[in-house]
């Protein structure tokens, strides 16, 4: 390898480095942040439980499965299932899912804010009390744009927040600061500004390529360093 090449790319590896210092701090620091963060702690199960076992036995549910189902033609699944204190009924199909009173077989209605609270409270893990609820028409970016969802948020320094279907009044989705905050990281890392899904965007892409070329260039200066050390002549010291 001649001088010519290692002044190239010396160069190479100068320019490049001011073009990618920042970013590559910014992936180094958020690998140490998301890797710092548990899973568990980002999901919030340590906040909320997603479900809850079900205290109802099969014999609870009086209501005639047969009237229900009658009422639709493709029925994909039927659920046991509860809302608080209430049996309930849900039967899946193509346009959606509908619920029933377990005791009496009519359908149920939405669930009042009262409820959703309360149905919220009884998931919490946590001591807290709830700060703010309101009924979605269209959810925010951290639940997907989901439509029709309760958000119940709580006073915890975490602000706990639970996202609820409207229809059911089950937690789809449990958020909180530990998510928010690796979330901002985890879009700095892909580079994905606007949804922060996109693993394969053409920004994320040059940068990485930029980057292996930055550490080929390095590793030219590398070799060029050692080359002029083995060539460096070893000097005696007389007596």
């Amino acid at each position: 390898m001649n001088k010519r090449m290692f002044k190239y790319a010396r160069k190479v590896h100068k320019w490049l480095g001011y073009l990618l210092a920042i970013q590559i701090f910014f992936w180094l620091l958020g690998g140490l942040v998301m890797s710092a963060i548990p899973l568990e702690k980002v999901h919030g199960k340590h906040l909320a439980k997603r479900s809850l076992s079900n205290p109802f036995k099969v014999h609870d549910y009086m209501a005639s499965i047969d009237a229900i189902t009658t009422q639709f033609e493709q029925i994909s699944d039927i659920k046991y299932s509860h809302l608080l204190t209430k049996p309930t009924i849900e039967i899946a199909t193509l346009n959606g899912t509908f619920t029933f009173d377990g005791i009496t077989g009519e359908a149920m209605a939405r669930p009042s804010e009262s409820e959703i609270i309360e149905n919220a409270k009884a998931h919490l893990l946590i001591s807290a009390k709830a700060s703010q609820v309101q009924l979605l028409a269209k959810g925010p970016r951290e639940i997907a744009y989901k439509e029709n969802v309760w958000q119940v948020s709580f006073d915890d320094w975490l602000t706990t927040t639970l996202y609820l279907d409207s229809a059911t009044g089950k937690v789809i989705t449990v958020r909180s600061t530990i998510w928010r905050i690796f979330d901002f990281f985890w879009m700095l890392h892909i580079m994905d500004y606007d949804e922060r899904e996109d693993f394969n965007n053409p920004l994320l892409i040059s940068f990485a390529a930029t980057s292996v070329m930055f550490c080929i260039s390095g590793i030219l200066l590398l070799l060029q360093n050692l080359r002029i050390k083995r060539r460096k002549p070893i000097s005696t010291s007389s007596k």
